[in-house]
């Protein structure tokens, strides 16, 4: 005997697939499924190529003086100064309510037990800004044949932080490291002729 399938006899098969699916798409939608594909620290690959440092034929103090020497002459103004160690910050504008903020951090670390080698470490972080305005109001009430209240009205502008990005290796660093070797050069060019003047 042939049983005819009825709408109603489908209807649990129905709801057993449905909640099959529903069940596997937790799997690929569930909470934090996405947090987990996009996760930022995934393509931290720590590997040795990375160009945010970078070994000096120099000491600590040179090294770090370089550093300091080549913020300066890029209009970056100095936070914070130590003999292995320089912090400092410049600000942009490119657009007109836009602004960017770049600040720098330099470690610098011996190497060898010479005390003539020395690595950079330099990590600059981007900081965006936008112009944000807000409406106050106020009244200022006058007394006279009863009162009267006149409304007045101001915008302030205040700037909100937007996105805040660790600059990615490359580039950027190599010119940072490329003036720093450069100064470095011509202070050691000046070091020999002081040795040369002196006699030493």
């Amino acid at each position: 005997m042939i049983r005819r399938l009825t709408s109603d006899s489908l209807r649990p098969w129905a709801i057993a697939a449905l909640a099959a699916a529903l069940l596997a798409g937790c799997g690929s939608f569930g909470p934090g499924s996405a947090a987990r594909r996009n996760s930022v620290y995934q393509n931290e690959r720590f590997a040795a190529d990375e160009t945010f440092s970078r070994l000096f034929d120099a000491s600590v103090n040179d090294t770090c003086e370089a550093a300091r020497r080549a913020l300066l002459s890029q209009g970056y103004v100095i936070n914070t100064a130590t003999p292995d160690s320089i912090a400092g910050t410049k600000r942009f504008q490119p657009e007109g309510e836009v602004h960017v903020e770049i600040s720098f951090t330099i470690v610098c670390v011996p190497e060898g037990g010479s005390g003539k080698l020395a690595t950079a470490y330099v990590s600059a972080l981007q900081d965006r800004y936008n112009v944000k305005r807000s409406a106050n109001s106020t009244s200022l009430g006058v007394s006279a044949i009863g009162s009267i209240s006149v409304p007045l009205s101001s915008t302030s502008e205040s700037l909100v932080k937007v996105a805040s990005e660790t600059i990615p290796a490359g580039q950027f660093y190599d010119r940072f490291f490329a003036l720093m070797q450069r100064l470095i050069t011509q202070q050691g060019v000046e070091d020999t002729k002081d040795l040369d003047k002196t006699g030493g």
